[in-house]
């Protein structure tokens, strides 16, 4: 089948790059024109594990470019997986939807299925076809299909290509074949339902992780105080199938491109129709809190970060991305500064994308080693193999005060203790209650 997808982001080159390997013919088209030759020349614009690797072996199913026209023109599917930012009110910015629909319609010749992947409102497929029929150029039916996407950064072609299902939103017997036959060998299990119904499962899906996150983050928080072991709780809670023990490591939150924006746009979504969903107005505000909980961990051992050397380890906001979206570390990296502190950082991935964001005003380390030398204190935002594969004793060998502020859990607090450093966790025992204010 000849499928184009608008939109060269995380979405759309995974949904393209994986419905080539199924053996479907693939048009890539942005309007980023420095993007499309990077990927002609073989090389993927985002850190995203298989994904190069899978370019270059179906490199010959697919075409990137610029020229909608000639994507769009004889196309049996057109995947819109363009972005959808939040706008200042929480809500979705439809802008770049909205317009690849109007192209759409002005350029098809022959009838076709616009499926769309870009996470959107309820309502929203509507709106698109309604905007396709309104500029429609030539005698020709064009069928809207809500096709939400189920992927995680870092595990993104896996979710692609073994995803737990297939949603389909469709009005039509028609649309429906269209879209199995496109899924033909991906032998995934399908939920066919109503587009409205389509758009609320990928809102109502990422919402309840989100949730989830930000509960057992709230445990843990109450484990600190009573003196509960959180690791332990998230063990005995998630061997109950009815919970499950996926999205149950506390932390200091959720961050990158769906939890924070599907939140807030859900939240805006019911306010804007005179219902407040308290439990994600509650997930939105914990989240926020719990990303600066580390900043208020270091209270307990200095009365101000002034002068003090900061080694920043993990920047992206999980493993396995360079994406930095609603990292923690871009909450606290600021705050560490606007306190005097002077902060040298490292991240196996994220080195890059961070220095577009603070330039000068902090260090770059090459290693963990490099970053933590000399160190007055350390804080972990991100749990990267590297980190947790790090040699503990390295800590209090080469940091000036070996104290570690962890957000991840990366280390067993035993382990800790026996090497000789000062370590705080999320929602487990501090081993530090001996000492005074630095």
């Amino acid at each position: 089948m000849r499928v184009s997808v608008a939109g060269t982001g995380y979405v759309g080159l995974v949904t393209a790059v994986c419905l080539a390997e199924k053996g479907n013919i693939v048009t890539c088209v942005d309007i980023d024109r420095e993007k499309i030759n990077l990927l002609n020349s073989g090389v993927s614009p985002i850190y995203e594990p298989q994904l190069e690797e899978l370019m270059w072996k179906n490199k010959n199913m697919i075409l990137y470019q610029n020229d909608y026209i000639e994507a769009y023109r004889d196309a049996d599917l057109i995947i819109i997986a363009v972005g959808t930012p939040e706008k200042n009110d929480g809500s979705a910015n439809l802008q770049y939807l909205f317009e690849v629909a109007k192209q759409i319609a002005n350029t098809v010749v022959k009838d076709c299925v616009v499926a769309i992947k870009s996470t959107v409102p309820v309502g929203t497929n509507d709106k698109v076809e309604r905007i396709i029929k309104e500029n429609l150029k030539y005698d020709v039916k064009i069928e809207v299909v809500s096709n939400p996407e189920f992927l995680a950064q870092g595990t993104a072609v896996r979710d692609t290509l073994s995803a737990t299902r297939i949603v389909l939103g469709v009005e039509s017997e028609n649309a429906e074949q269209v879209m199995k036959e496109v899924y033909r060998e991906f032998n995934i299990p399908y939920v066919i339902t109503d587009r409205k119904s389509a758009e609320m499962i990928k809102y109502a899906s990422n919402d309840f992780l989100a949730l989830k996150v930000s509960y057992i983050n709230e445990i843990a928080n109450l484990c600190e105080i009573v003196g509960a072991n959180i690791e332990d709780v998230s063990k005995g809670m998630g061997m109950d199938p009815r919970i499950g023990n996926q999205f149950l490591n506390a932390g200091i939150g959720y961050g990158g491109s769906c939890f924070p924006k599907d939140t807030k746009a859900l939240h805006w979504l019911a306010n804007y129709n005179d219902y407040e969903l308290k439990t994600i107005k509650a997930t939105i505000e914990i989240n926020e809190n719990q990303k600066i909980k580390l900043i208020k961990k270091a209270r307990k051992y200095f009365n101000s970060l002034n002068g003090l050397n900061v080694a920043v380890l993990g920047l992206t906001f999980k493993p396995g991305t360079d994406d930095l979206r609603e990292a923690p570390s871009l909450t606290n990296i600021p705050l560490l500064l606007e306190g005097g502190a002077k902060v040298n950082v490292w991240d196996p991935v994220g080195m890059e994308n961070i220095k577009k964001i603070f330039l000068d005003e902090i260090s770059y380390s090459s290693s963990i080693e490099e970053a933590i030398t000399n160190a007055d204190i350390c804080f972990i935002f991100t749990e990267w193999p590297e980190i947790k594969d790090f040699d503990i004793e390295k800590y209090a060998k080469l940091m000036k005060r070996p104290l570690i502020i962890d957000g991840r859990n990366c280390y067993s607090v035993t382990d800790a203790t026996n090497s000789g450093i000062i370590y705080d966790s999320i929602g487990r025992k501090t081993i530090a209650e001996e000492l005074l204010k630095i």
